[in-house]
Order: C-alpha cells, then sequence, then structure tokens
C-alpha cells in the first residue's frame, strides 16, 4: 500500500483532506501519496510565520546553526533512502541522486557555518567630517519578512535545500512550495526540521497546488518570494507583485565555448567528456546544461566527432541501475515538447548527428549542427539532453556568439591562456564564467543567478542570506574615537 506524505505546517506535522499520487517518470509506478494543505492550512501557516519573526530573528544564531547542523547530519545518515526517493519522483539516475543529496548536505553545513558568523556587524567611524566627531556607525542585517520559497522539479531536494537553509540561518521565517512533480524530497526537509528546536511557525513545508499559488504570491505578509523555474511564470510572479523583493532564478542555453588553444588530444578529449556528460546530466533538466557548443575552427575538426563519441557513450535507461547516466524526462510531455524543438530544427535544415529518438518519456542525448537562428531550439532553453555545436572564427567571435542570446546564466570557456579568462570575464553577458570545464559547475556556496532574462538576484547561501535581510545602521554618539 502507498504510503501518505504528511506536509509540515508550522513547524509540525499536518494532513489535508486531498492528497494526490506522485508517480516515477520512467515506469509510471506510484513512488509515494502527498497530502495537500486546506486553505484553512496554508492560512495557519502564513499566520504563524508572520507572528514568529520578531521571535525568529531573536533566536541566538547557535541554535539556528545547531539545527542546520542537525539536518546535515541526518541528511548524511539517510543518503541511499532519500536519493532513492529522489530517484522515484523525478527520474534521475540514481549516481546523480546520491550526488544531490551531498550537495544538499553540503549546503545546510554551510548555512550553519554562516549563521555563527553572520550579523556580526560592520563598524564605521563618522568623524571623517567634523559634523561627525565622536560618532560611530554599527551596520547590522535584519529579515525584510517572511520568504515565500518556490523550488522547481529538476532537483527535488537540493533547490528546496536552497530556499530553507538561508532563510534559517539569517533568522527568517520561510513557506517552502515544492514543485507538484516532486514534492516530497522537500517533504523530507521538513521530517529533519521537525527534529530540531526551531520556534513553531519558523518554517512550513506546503505542497500547494499551482492553481492556489497567486493569493499566496499577493499576500502582503510574505513580502520576499524566492523562485526557481521558468522564465514565464517567474515574470509573471514579478509583474503581479511590483512591491515585493522577488528573486528569481530561471532558464538558460548554457554555452561551452572551446577556444583553439586548447588543442591537445588530451585537451580536446576532456573537452568532450565534460561536454557530452554536463549537456545530458539529469537529462538535461538543468539550467546550467550544455546547450551551446561553440568551437574555434581550429580544433573543430577534430572535436566534433569526439563530442559525438562521448555523447553516445552515454549510458540510457532505468534510473534505478549504477551504470545509467541519462534517465527519463520529468513526464512525456517533455519529451515530446524536446522532440518537437529537434524536429523543427532538422526540418528547417540543422544536420542531427546522433540521437533525435523518444521512447515515452525518454530522449536519447542528441548533438546537432547548422541549426538555424530561427530555429526554436537556437534560442529557448531546450531543459532535455540536446546540444548543438556551431563553428566560429576566433575568440571574439566565440564571445559574440555568446552574447547572442536573451539568456545570460553561466559560460564555460575552454583556454589555457589567463588573458583569454579575463577577455571572457569581462565580455560575457552572464551571472557566472567557468574556465577550463562546462558552465555546469556550481559550488553552493557562491553566488549563483544571472543576467538579462536568466533572473534577478543571487542563491548561493550567503548571497541568499544578504537577499532574505536589509541593512539597518545604528549610529552611537558621544563616543571617544
Amino acid at each position: 500500500m502507498t504510503s501518505t506524505h504528511a506536509f509540515w505546517l508550522a513547524g509540525r506535522e499536518a494532513a489535508g483532506e486531498d492528497s494526490f499520487d506522485v508517480t516515477s517518470p520512467w515506469d509510471g509506478r506510484v513512488v509515494g501519496r502527498a497530502s495537500v494543505p486546506s486553505d484553512a492550512q496554508v492560512e495557519e501557516a502564513v499566520a504563524a510565520a508572520y507572528a514568529v519573526r520578531d521571535e525568529f530573528a531573536a533566536v541566538p544564531a547557535h541554535v539556528r546553526a545547531t539545527a542546520l547542523d542537525h539536518v546535515a547530519k541526518r541528511l548524511t545518515e539517510r543518503t541511499e533512502e532519500i536519493a532513492q526517493l529522489i530517484s522515484g519522483e523525478n527520474g534521475k539516475p540514481i549516481k546523480w541522486a546520491r550526488g544531490e543529496v551531498a550537495r544538499a548536505v553540503s549546503v545546510f553545513r554551510l548555512a550553519a557555518e554562516e549563521a555563527r558568523r553572520f550579523n556580526g556587524g560592520e563598524a564605521q567611524r563618522l568623524d571623517t567630517d567634523a559634523g561627525g566627531q565622536g560618532r560611530m556607525a554599527l551596520i547590522r542585517r535584519f529579515p525584510k519578512g517572511v520568504v515565500l520559497g518556490i523550488a522547481p522539479f529538476n532537483f527535488p531536494l537540493n533547490l528546496c535545500a536552497h530556499k530553507v537553509a538561508p532563510a534559517i540561518a539569517a533568522g527568517v521565517p520561510i513557506i517552502l512550495k515544492p514543485a507538484p512533480a516532486t514534492p516530497l524530497s522537500g517533504l523530507v526537509i521538513g521530517e529533519l526540521l521537525a527534529e530540531t528546536d526551531l520556534p513553531a511557525g519558523s518554517w512550513s513545508v506546503l505542497p500547494v497546488a499551482n492553481d492556489k499559488m497567486p493569493a499566496l504570491v499577493q499576500d502582503e505578509r510574505l513580502p520576499v518570494i524566492s523562485f526557481t523555474g521558468s522564465e514565464q511564470v517567474g515574470y509573471a510572479i514579478m509583474d503581479s507583485v511590483p512591491r515585493k523583493h522577488c528573486t528569481l532564478e530561471l532558464g538558460g542555453n548554457g554555452a561551452a565555448v572551446v577556444l583553439g588553444d586548447w588543442a591537445s588530444d588530451a585537451d580536446l578529449d576532456w573537452a568532450a567528456n565534460r561536454i557530452a556528460t554536463f549537456s545530458n546530466y539529469q537529462g538535461g533538466q538543468s539550467c546550467i546544461s550544455v546547450q551551446r557548443v561553440i568551437v574555434d575552427g581550429a580544433v573543430y575538426e577534430r572535436l566534433l566527432p569526439r563530442i559525438v563519441a562521448a555523447v553516445e557513450a552515454q549510458v540510457t535507461g532505468d534510473p534505478a541501475d549504477d551504470k545509467t547516466e541519462v534517465g527519463p524526462l520529468v513526464s512525456e510531455a517533455a519529451a515530446q515538447r524536446v522532440e518537437s524543438w529537434v524536429n523543427e530544427a532538422v526540418e528547417l535544415g540543422a544536420t542531427l548527428l546522433t540521437g533525435g529518438e523518444r521512447d515515452g518519456a525518454t530522449y536519447a542525448p542528441t548533438v546537432l549542427t547548422d541549426v538555424p537562428a530561427g530555429a526554436t531550439l537556437a534560442t529557448e532553453e531546450v531543459f532535455g539532453p540536446v546540444l548543438t555545436v556551431t563553428k566560429v572564427d576566433g575568440e571574439a567571435e566565440a564571445f559574440a556568439a555568446v552574447n547572442d542570446s536573451k539568456y545570460g546564466l553561466q559560460a564555460g570557456v575552454f583556454t589555457h591562456d589567463i588573458q583569454a579568462a579575463f577577455r571572457a570575464h569581462r565580455a560575457l553577458e552572464v551571472g557566472g564564467v567557468v574556465i577550463g570545464d562546462v558552465p555546469s559547475y556550481r559550488a553552493d556556496q557562491m553566488p549563483y543567478g544571472g543576467a538579462k532574462q536568466s533572473g534577478v538576484g543571487r542563491e548561493g547561501v550567503r548571497s541568499a542570506m544578504d537577499d532574505y535581510t536589509y541593512e539597518r545602521v545604528l549610529v552611537l554618539t558621544g563616543l571617544a574615537l
């Protein structure tokens, strides 16, 4: 019998009258059932978070840090169980699911460390002008208010962690809404937080249906919204609440540039393997997966067959198998969309070198060249295991090709030239430039976010804590400085 997972209302276990099945994208089996909060229960969670905000801000740092350390410890102890849950509800190969748990452990550990040192304050002497003689300013950060965290399906544990852990570290109440397709991993975070001594109301995990979200987004008691997901939904949220503080982590069409100095056999093998792996990991369902490969003509002919061979070597199949590297997409509808975009590109003149086949929710790792500028695949985020390869003439043309996009999340540049690395950092209109690797690298402590239509604001534990808080100045007078 399938078990029903309770949700977490103001720090306690709760159940609603309704529930829904969570199924595996791989084989359709029911992984679990999630209980759905009623409107009254959602209201209770919001009211509790709003009421506790001053109390939670005053909770000592060691209490918040200890709670975060506890979650990191329990995630570690339950790694295999939680990885199996992620793989079941998301379709993510188990090897990547284990990696996701490890990253969530890091997020909570980093948040515990930040909680211990956050808000010590910055002192400024003000007697730099005569009018400030005897005065000093102490600058500290205080919560903007309750956070509404909205997480996506592609990293159902770690992106929930990136909403919750920084909020707790900064003493900010949070209501987390996990994705409807993958709520169970987020509910595990609630289960572990319930084992701590955090005050009631300081956190809730509510699998609210999408059609119920507009009212929650509009609620004035939730002045901060942290959203990760599609461009369309993210900007619709921001447009609907122009006076709220919104952090939006949206789409990308990540570019990997291979410059002409990256030319040895070892270099090209490394680039091909990294590109193949990170265009297909998570089924390509990552905002920073490799979608566009931009190659200097000096190495194009040698690199292209290596990329195709490395992509064809990706093991596709049952996500429960340790050998599987590419599993299904989150749904058959998602795979059908990817299929339609590839078919459109081919009809417009693109060359399909490998892949291009769909089996249910699984789409074969795919490589195309000569994709016309007007094809959807050239301009939008495919969010599937598909990459395009383009030949360019030199660094300037390569960097211009990266920037020829409405998105700007991250880019990777394969080069040994330190000057080219700095030119890339200056020229590329993205939130992060990774040298010597693909754009898909993310360390959970670093600022993470995009330019242009890839979003607004930054995540990363400390960056999110800053985002959830604001500076407040205390001026002391009559001091003997």
